[in-house]
Formats: C-alpha cells, structure tokens, sequence
C-alpha cells in the first residue's frame, strides 16, 4: 500500500479514513489533527499551563510529546498508584514517565498515594470495600481528586488525559446500555471548570488507539506495554471488544458512533435535562466540589478506610 501523499510505502492505514500515509506524513498528519481537533472543541490556547496526566502508557506519552511540539505549555502529573500485580507495574510506569521528562526536560509532578494517604490503592479498595474484589473503583475516584487537587493548588488552567477513542467509544457503550444519563451528559472532548475544579480535557477523543501506538513507536516514545493487572475481565475491556469486532467488519463504526453521540447532544438530545446541574458544596474536608453536603466521596472512602484520616488531611 502507498502513501497517499507522496507514493512511497505507507506506514499507517487507516481504514476509517481510508487514508494510508508513510512514516513522516503520518507524523505530520496526526498532529495537525491534534491541533485541529484542539480548536474545534476550544480545549486551551496557547499561553495555558496544562497539566497532563500521565501513566507511563502509550497515549499519555504521546499526548505529553505531542503538546510540547505544538508549542504548549505542559507539565506532567504521574500518580503513584502502588500496583504490582506481579510485574511492578507502578514501578516501570513511573520510571519511564520519569524517563521521558528527564530526556525532554520537562517537569514532571509525581503523587506517591502510599504517601499521601497512607496504603497503596490496593490496600484502600480492600479496606473500603468499594472495589468488591477490585481495586478499580477507588482507584478512578482517587486518580479523579488527586488530579484536580494538583491541577487546582498548581494554579493550571487544565488537566489533560490521554483518552482514546477506543476508550471513549467503550465509555459511549456501556453508559448508552444502562442509559446513566448523568454520565452522558459529562462525557465529551471537553469538561468545563467550576470553581474549584479544573476544566478537564481529551485531545485524543478521535484517534484510534493503534494510531496512537503508531505514533509512539514512530517517534521512538519508550511506554510501557502490559496492562494494569487488574484491569484484565472488566467490563470496558469486553466493550473494547466487542466494538473491535464490529470495527472490523464496518471501518469507522466507533468514530462514528462517538461522532454521532456528540452531534446529537449539540443538537439538543439531552436539552431538557442540561440547566438541572447538581448544587456543588465544599467538601469539608479537602474543599473540592461536591453534590452532597459535608464530606466529597473520596474523603468518605478515605476515613473508612485510614484510621489516620485526620492526620493525613490535615
């Protein structure tokens, strides 16, 4: 297959696009694209500190690298998590998204839980049993308030995460099967601030995930390839799944899907529903936004499951 800008041997094929391009138009195109769908949905402008969160993966990494040869403002923010899982997964993700800044120097924040708050996630989802067996639900609602805290104290405009459109359409999926409105309306390229919280945005929303692994091998980014340990037998995991199936037979079904998603929302789809936003109060605890009086849900957790609670908060 050939490029379709310049006839040489391509490197990347799209089908979704029906687009194949070679190494360095490939490395052209996706961040023209970046930068396009930036401004489309009004993520940032130059002279915005953004604060990209990072895991050490394919697409934080990309995200970061991308960003920087843009022109933006970036620094990183990696969240020790203390996950093993028999392959030191903290471990490696945190040597390489320090490997990373350390060869582009940049700065890189690091929040280390265990240190923060006293048990690695593992331990805090065991203790609170909000995890039920996994460690993933306290692990999303620790990433969440750790995030917006560093972001929020840091002074940055916005907090960048590198969600592909894989993970997007999978989110889609599952919200859409169990028809959680509340979900539906947040979900999108971009989550407005409010006082306290910081404007939340996805530059990857439209790329697939192989063309953000594409990227990092093209451009030499060292990521680390395994899964987290637990996120083997989720529900997103089946999604991605089955929506790959459906990908396969029908190029562009995701994009499409989240598109369309996107398009009808603008549209008015959920219109009658969008002025009823929760009342926010201030934790009590942390001073983060919240929809309930008193304590936000991760300082609920975290005094259920740290007896020295009031130490680590204060």
């Amino acid at each position: 297959m050939k490029c379709r800008k310049c006839g040489e041997k391509a490197s990347v094929n799209m089908r979704q696009h029906k687009l194949a391009l070679c190494r360095d138009h490939f490395l052209e195109w996706l961040p023209e694209q970046t930068e396009r769908f930036i401004q489309k949905y009004s993520m940032f402008v130059r002279g915005d500190r953004i604060l990209v969160a990072v895991s050490g993966g394919k697409d934080s990494l990309s995200l970061w690298d991308l960003l920087i040869s843009l022109g933006y403002r970036a620094d990183g923010l990696y969240l020790g998590l203390g996950i093993d899982g028999g392959i030191q997964y903290s471990d490696n993700s945190h040597r390489l998204a320090r490997k990373f800044a350390e060869e582009k120097g940049l700065v890189l924040h690091v929040v280390d839980v265990e240190r923060e708050y006293g048990e690695p996630i593992p331990v805090l989802a065991d203790i609170s049993r909000r995890g039920y067996g996994k460690p993933c639900a306290v692990c999303g609602l620790t990433k969440r308030h750790v995030m917006n805290r560093v972001a929020r104290d840091l002074g940055y405009d916005v907090l960048a995460t590198g969600h592909n459109l894989d993970d997007e359409a999978a989110v889609l999926f599952g919200n859409t099967l169990q028809w959680s409105g509340e979900y539906l309306l947040r979900q999108g390229p971009v989550l407005p601030g409010v006082p306290g919280m910081a404007k939340k945005v996805k530059p990857l929303c439209r790329f697939y995930e192989r063309e953000m692994a594409a990227y990092a091998i093209l451009r030499g980014i060292e990521y680390i390839y395994e899964e987290c340990p637990y996120a083997a037998g989720s529900t997103s995991i089946y999604y991605k799944e089955v929506l790959n199936r459906m990908e396969h037979e029908h190029p562009g079904t995701k994009l499409n899907f989240y598109l369309r998603f996107l398009d009808a929302r603008q549209r008015g789809l959920f219109s009658q529903h969008e002025s009823m936003s929760p009342e926010l109060h201030a934790c009590t605890e942390c001073g983060q936004p919240t929809s309930a009086p008193g304590l936000c849900s991760f300082c609920r957790m975290l005094r259920k499951a740290t007896p020295a609670f009031e130490a680590v908060s204060e």
